[in-house]
């Protein structure tokens, strides 16, 4: 098989990945799904701070079910966020879609 095959497969593996959506409902998932993302993240981070006290405890002293749930809304924050990033709007490409340019930056 040659190179170009490859290529072609990898591209149409990437676009069946892809969802394509109305530009006004691609803002609103980009805006919410960011928004909740980065209050996961953060609010995790939070929690697992609270529950080792600042990474001060022994591990027999901190709170194992609260560091357990920091854990899974910094996980589930990447995880809404990755999901998100599926959306395109109408007519969205990749830069080097349209481009008659090499793909190589030499």
């Amino acid at each position: 098989m040659d190179s170009s095959t490859d290529n072609t497969d990898a591209d149409e593996e990437t676009r069946a990945r892809e969802v394509e959506v109305p530009l006004r409902l691609y803002k609103v998932v980009t805006v919410f799904s960011t928004m909740f993302a980065v209050a996961f993240v953060v609010g995790g981070f939070i929690v697992l701070d609270t529950a080792t006290q600042r990474a001060r405890l022994d591990f027999g002293e901190m709170n194992l079910p609260m560091a357990l749930l920091g854990v899974a809304m910094i996980a589930a924050g990447a995880v809404v966020y990755a999901f998100a990033t599926r959306f395109r709007a109408e007519g969205m490409g990749k830069p080097k879609d349209g481009s008659d340019e090499p793909s190589n930056n030499g």
